[in-house]
């Protein structure tokens, strides 16, 4: 049985609705960060990093959501929330997944600290960056590879639903106002957003 190991009102969103999308069997794990639970020994078994989300399932452990977006899809291709590994947009595919955490995570540190980074050291080169970047990719639509909606949907969507409609750290436009009614209206992102408020 997979195991998703989760906590409320956190970044284990994006793989609760991950789970929901897949309709594959899971166990939800609560892991109370307000407690600390992640700290537990058992649990840095699964991820050292003693944060949530983690996934286990049989004699594999992992940790860090896009990973487990990236391993499910993979895993688990029935689901269809990935390209196959011969498919040309896998490439694009693997592009958006990390996108994410690799440059949308970032630029809202950047934005919520204030702090000024050079674009040329910056990994994601500058908020203004990542954000026309993205823009410019979901205004072709409906979702980030066109017509089929994959994992790489689940981290994007996560990460602007964050960014734009929970927290307003990212200004509203209308190619993600457009993309995030399409993600909210799935009935996965719903039962996910429920089951996340805890």
């Amino acid at each position: 049985m997979i195991k998703l190991y989760w906590s409320p009102r956190s970044r284990s969103f994006s793989t609760l609705w991950l789970m929901e999308e897949s309709n594959l069997p899971y166990e939800r794990v609560l892991t109370d960060i307000s407690t600390g639970a992640q700290k537990a020994p058992d649990y840095l078994k699964i991820n050292p990093m003693g944060k949530v989300p983690a996934l286990s399932d049989g004699e594999a452990a992992l940790g860090e959501a896009a990973a487990i977006c990236a391993y499910i899809a993979d895993r688990y291709p029935e689901t269809k929330l990935a390209p196959a590994v011969t498919d040309p947009r896998r490439a694009r595919y693997l592009q958006w997944l990390f996108f994410s955490p690799g440059c949308i995570e970032p630029a809202i540190i950047q934005i919520f600290t204030k702090i000024e980074i050079p674009t040329s050291t910056a990994a994601w080169g500058s908020a203004t960056q990542v954000f026309d970047v993205l823009e410019a990719a979901l205004a072709k639509g409906p979702w980030i590879l066109g017509e089929e909606f994959s994992a790489a949907d689940i981290t994007i969507g996560s990460g602007l639903n964050f960014a734009v409609r929970l927290f307003k750290m990212v200004p509203s436009r209308p190619a993600f106002d457009a993309y995030l009614a399409r993600c909210i209206a799935r009935p996965a992102f719903q039962r996910a957003e429920k089951i996340a408020a805890g």
